[in-house]
């Protein structure tokens, strides 16, 4: 209302100096001299074509007016986006061409969307000397035979090049410890790493010049929880004196490709808060030996929790040997967005095959595993190279010595310093005391051997990583973790990775996406259960009531964080451990899952209470319910039943996890076909009534309704089961059949029509989106955006790819496939069921293997300009295949496309006709897009999967693949435990403003703010928790608003995190925020937050920057100060809220 008395004022006000610049034109006129020496007042040909003149400018200024005050009027609009006016005011109805019309209140929705916040950010190029889609272009992947190292090329070398400055070798000890995989965690924790552990503190201290790392803070904490306080004494000082080195310190060695940065900064907090507690280190150094591929991410977030440098293995073989054959396997990792160099990382890239001992001593595996002693004759591993390793005895050192060191010679030259890493381990090595001597001693002997030996020009000892790259930086005299002079820099990411021939590892970037789809669940509940949980301990803190709050709910933050850090492991997340090691990540996330719920449940509780003097917290009787239930790991959730009956309301807490006001559509499951819904103060929402679908033509009741949510808040509703009222509207359901003996079934008063499809196209409609059909699969064929005239072509297909006959075939890791995908096809035509209603219209398409809905909602706002697409698969029917959703559109993107790393960034991709159809998929965690210089196509999904676009104007996502042979990479099990899977996904279309062109060649690109917002609320779907009724009945609840005020729209609140201090539980909370850098935006870009006054009833006690993993703190800021963040910079701040 109060816009509209602004537009009002406004035209007013144009209008009124209108007339009045009139009136003095015409005075003006009235007094000219010119006219009154005239006389009788017959004015002169020239005067009143001057007058003509200035009534026609007149008439034009008066016509600009009243555009101006049009576009004031479409402005206001915009913001409010109602579509149109109810005539009633209040009641729904249907306009001219067919879409619902709904009473709204007027206030801007959330976040509504202005034509100019869909320009996309200008992207300009940093300065980087190495930029990995150029480097992509540049060779030629042909895979020629190098020799003794195969992928690689002759090294040759002079041998006085080390007479003035002597080769320091620092041979790394270290044994990679995966967090299950072919055993569970568990198992392999009893049989193998607990023994490792045990040996360490043993032979370790025989000598304090061994070395060792570890990596694994899953494993470490474990064993230091069933460690006496001698021996915890004992491993504290192997740290602390610097014989054992924690590397990276996350809870375990994350995925690059499948995880979000929401996880990866959670299991980094979780391992480096569990050092900082326990042992009093704070890691230096990132090694990243297993994961299969790398990420831009993972150097950013190292860098922002002050790591100063970092090492990577798994990269493609044919980039290994460019940048060895230009000596660039060591550069300073920079951001594409950066273009300064604050976010540099120094970080070494392994040359060769494997972390193995075989592959890390120099270019001849045959040679190395000579010095791989737990290879020694009479052990269980041998050297597939026929020759064994050798005792170093007095007889043969000098022999050996020269061998060993020709091969450091060789890898030495592949680096631009006099300093060579030789890390010295595999996969659970050193579980028995036989090879720490094996190796220790032996090696040893060399050593002694070498130094003794001026005329070898070699310095030879155990290190640790930090030691090798601070003397890296010492050699090149500059500080730690500066650039080197002439060490190059870099950016972009090592996706994807191929270690042999043609085999890339794209198949694991969607392998069992039941589990990559649970994990973004999880995430999301921990995400919102850590901020609930923080809030509610503040206020309870605040009101004097903390004895009162179950603060034991901590316990289940801390489970959950630390299953969600496990899951994050590169053969979890991954999809590629055995079967029984996928059950138990899978048990040990539905338990986490279990425990959050609890948490969400128990802080609404308490948050929502009007008098919170009545509060009582019983753990036997909980206030609310699930929103949702699972019955085992491996079943969809089924949503809770809100049973009403006469004899009075039910109410519902609605949780909005996302930091904006959100205006959008809730549906809950009811056991009446008769529904009301009221807000808090009483008010009467109108409510869609349609089918809950139990098959094809199955259907019992479920109820609809818009709401508006607090950010980061709780909200009450009220249901009634009461008689008909005109706000209650029953949804239209058409089922399209083929006509062969099929019939459908209603709920009455449920309307349910049924007709035999035709070929014809058929469109659904809203306010701000018409969707066209195909007649015969019932699938999406275009899409028009109110605000656009042209329909745009979006035509889903599926499509299916089989594996190549040979005998490497497509497996956990590998696609491998039998060339180009063919079309999905079955024998009888899909069932299509359109369904159509005030609030929502959707379109379901039911096929032998998958069933797809599309659903559009008729909102206001972010939640009403996309499409929600669902695709629920099940192919466990099907053999060596490979199901794809492929999206073929008009938009002309050539062989350019864009796909995000870990829902943080996104990266410029290119399709390469020189690399194999499976070399061009890459990982999305979040979303992928194609454009032109008109449009820009998002696909949005809720969970990592692989993607491609392989002709223009495509692109594709790879849903599931069942596939019945091992890939040959350690598994020895192919995937075969499908489970029926739901895939999530939001398709979003935009404009785009003219001139884009030339922005698309750069190395960045970003999302425009509704993108960011729409993958905001896919992502972060409402929880709605009906209260349990009461005997006593229910007490007064209302709305928990946190926030004073709304904060900036390209400011993201990653986590509001309750830490603990060493004793007793702290109360000290953490805030993360992020600012996305999304473009120009007049709406929303600020340049600080103040913190202060930002939380409602809670005052700020502490305001301190830490690094991201708060092991480094800045000085406490004033209270009262402003937070100001970098476009794409994570921050974090420690607050004390009272």
């Amino acid at each position: 209302m109060k816009l509209k008395k602004q537009v009002t004022v406004c035209g007013g006000a144009i209008f009124c100096v209108a007339v009045f610049s009139l009136y003095l034109m015409l005075d003006r006129v009235q007094h000219d001299p010119a006219r009154r020496q005239n006389g009788g007042g017959n004015f002169p040909r020239s005067q009143i074509s001057v007058l003509q003149n200035r009534i026609e400018q007149l008439e034009q200024l008066l016509e600009e007016n009243h555009q101006i005050i049009s576009h004031i009027k479409d402005s206001v609009l915009e913001l409010t986006d109602t579509g149109a006016v109810s005539p009633s005011g209040q009641l729904p109805f249907r306009s001219a061409n067919g879409s619902w019309v709904l009473p709204f209140d007027g206030r801007p929705t959330f976040l509504s969307v202005k034509p100019q916040d869909c320009q996309f950010a200008q992207g300009r190029r940093g300065q980087t000397d190495l930029q990995m889609l150029d480097v992509y272009s540049l060779l030629k992947f042909d895979n020629v035979d190098g020799g003794v190292w195969k992928q690689g090329f002759e090294i040759t070398y002079e041998p006085g090049e080390w007479d003035s400055e002597p080769l320091q070798v620092f041979v790394v000890p270290h044994s990679h410890n995966d967090p299950g995989w072919i055993k569970t965690f568990d198992k392999y924790y009893t049989d193998q790493t607990q023994h490792i552990f045990n040996n360490m503190l043993v032979k370790l201290t025989e000598d304090p010049r061994r070395k060792f790392i570890w990596s694994e803070i899953s494993y470490f904490a474990k064993w230091w929880e069933s460690a006496d306080m001698h021996k915890q004494e004992a491993m504290r000082k192997l740290i602390l004196g610097g014989q054992l080195e924690m590397v990276t310190g996350g809870w375990v060695m994350s995925d690059e490709a499948n995880v979000h940065y929401f996880a990866m900064i959670d299991q980094l907090i979780e391992g480096h808060q569990w050092l900082e507690k326990n042992v009093g280190v704070t890691p230096r150094s990132g090694w990243a030996v297993d994961p299969f591929g790398h990420s831009a991410t993972m150097p950013y977030l190292l860098k922002r929790a002050n790591l100063t440098s970092m090492l990577i293995q798994r990269v493609h073989y044919s980039i290994k040997k460019h940048f060895a054959s230009t000596r660039s396997l060591e550069f300073m990792w920079r951001q594409a967005w950066d273009q300064k160099s604050s976010t540099d990382i120094f970080c070494h890239m392994m040359p060769f095959y494997s972390y193995d001992v075989p592959h890390t001593c120099g270019p001849d595996p045959k040679i190395c595993c000579q010095f791989d002693f737990k290879r020694l004759p009479g052990g269980r591993v041998n050297c597939p190279w026929k020759v064994p390793p050798r005792a170093v005895v007095e007889a043969n050192v000098a022999e050996r010595a020269h061998l060993l060191l020709d091969q450091y010679r060789k890898k030495s030259k592949l680096f631009r310093s006099k300093v060579v890493l030789v890390p010295l381990g595999d996969d659970f090595r050193y579980d028995k005391a036989l090879e720490w001597d094996q190796q220790y001693l032996n090696y040893q002997r060399l050593f002694d051997y070498m130094n003794s030996h001026p005329e070898m020009h070699v310095q030879a000892q155990f290190g640790t990583l930090t030691e090798y790259f601070t003397a890296v930086y010492k050699a090149n005299n500059v500080p730690q973790g500066a650039r080197p002079p002439d060490y190059p820099v870099l950016s972009g990411d090592f996706f994807a990775y191929a270690d042999r021939e043609d085999h890339y590892w794209s198949g694991y970037y969607t392998s069992r996406p039941f589990y990559k789809s649970m994990d973004r669940v999880l995430e999301s509940h921990l995400r919102g259960a850590e901020i609930l949980f923080s809030l509610a301990v503040a206020h309870a803190r605040h009101t004097g009531m903390e004895g009162r709050y179950p603060t034991s709910d901590y316990t289940l933050l801390t489970d959950a964080r630390r299953t969600v850090a496990l899951f994050q492991h590169h053969d979890a997340i991954t999809g590629t451990a055995k079967e029984n090691v996928v059950i138990d990540y899978g048990n040990r996330l539905l338990h986490s899952l279990q425990g959050l719920k609890r948490v969400i449940i128990n802080a609404a509780h308490f948050l929502v209470m009007k008098n919170k003097d009545v509060y009582r917290f019983y753990q036997t009787e909980p206030f609310l319910e699930t929103d949702d239930r699972r019955a085992t790991q491996d079943s969809l959730p089924q949503r809770t039943l809100i049973e009403l009956d006469q004899s009075g309301p039910r109410y519902l807490v609605l949780f909005n996890p996302v930091e904006q006001d959100r205006l959008c559509v809730v549906t809950v499951l009811v056991n009446s076909a008769r529904v009301r819904v009221l807000t808090e103060d009483g008010q009467t929402l109108p409510v869609q009534l349609s089918a809950q679908w139990s098959s094809a033509s199955q259907m019992s009741a479920e109820a609809s309704f818009m709401v508006r949510l607090p950010a980061l808040g709780l909200a009450v509703f009220h249901l009634y089961d009461s008689a008909d009222t005109p706000m209650t509207l029953r949804s239209e359901t058409l089922l399209r059949l083929s006509g062969r003996g099929q019939t459908a079934h209603a709920v009455d008063p449920l309307p349910l029509r049924s007709q035999t499809a035709d070929p014809q196209p058929f469109y659904t409609s809203t306010q701000s989106l018409t969707l066209g059909f195909s007649g015969t699969t019932g699938l999406l064929e275009s899409i028009r955006r109110k605000d656009d005239p042209q329909e745009l072509k979006v035509q889903i297909q599926f499509v299916t790819y089989g594996t190549r006959s040979s005998k490497d075939k497509s497996g956990a890791y590998l696609f491998l496939p039998d060339g180009k995908a063919k079309p999905y096809s079955q024998k009888e035509p899909p069932v299509v069921r359109v369904v159509e209603g005030p609030l929502f219209s959707e379109v379901v398409a039911f096929y032998q293997h998958f069933q797809q809905t599309i659903r559009i909602h008729n909102v206001p706002g972010v939640d009403g300009l996309s499409l929600d697409v669902t695709t629920m698969v099940d192919i466990r029917e099907q053999s060596n295949k490979e199901l794809a959703m492929r999206l073929v559109t008009d938009i002309q993107n050539d062989d350019t496309f864009y796909t995000d790393l870990n829902g943080f960034q996104m990266q410029p991709r290119r399709r390469f006709l020189k690399l194999p159809l499976q070399a061009n998929f890459y990982p999305i965690a979040s979303q992928a897009y194609i454009q032109d210089s008109q449009h820009r196509l998002t696909l949005h999904s809720a969970q990592a999967l692989g993607a491609t676009s392989l002709e223009s104007g495509q692109l594709e996502v790879i849903l599931d693949r069942r596939l019945m042979q091992d890939d040959n990479r350690g598994l020895g099990q192919g995937l075969k435990d499908n489970k029926k899977t739901a895939n999530r996904f939001r398709l979003l279309l935009e404009s785009r403003s003219t001139g884009n062109k030339v922005v698309d060649s750069g190395p960045t690109s970003f999302p425009s703010l509704l993108s960011h917002l729409t993958s905001a609320i896919l992502n972060h779907e409402v929880i709605a928790l009906p209260v349990l009724p009461k005997k006593r009945g229910i007490p007064p609840l209302h709305t928990f608003a946190p926030f004073t005020g709304a904060l900036p729209c390209d400011f993201h609140v990653i986590n509001l995190r309750s830490i603990q201090h060493q004793v007793t539980r702290s109360d000290v909370i953490l805030l993360f925020v992020e600012r996305q850098y999304t473009g120009r935006y007049n709406t929303c870009r600020v340049l600080c937050l103040g913190l202060s006054s930002l939380f409602r009833n809670l005052d700020l006690q502490l305001l301190q920057p830490v690094s991201l993993s708060l092991m480094y703190s800045s000085p406490p800021m004033a209270n009262d100060s402003s937070v100001s963040l970098e476009p794409m910079e994570i921050s974090a701040f420690r607050l004390k809220l009272r």
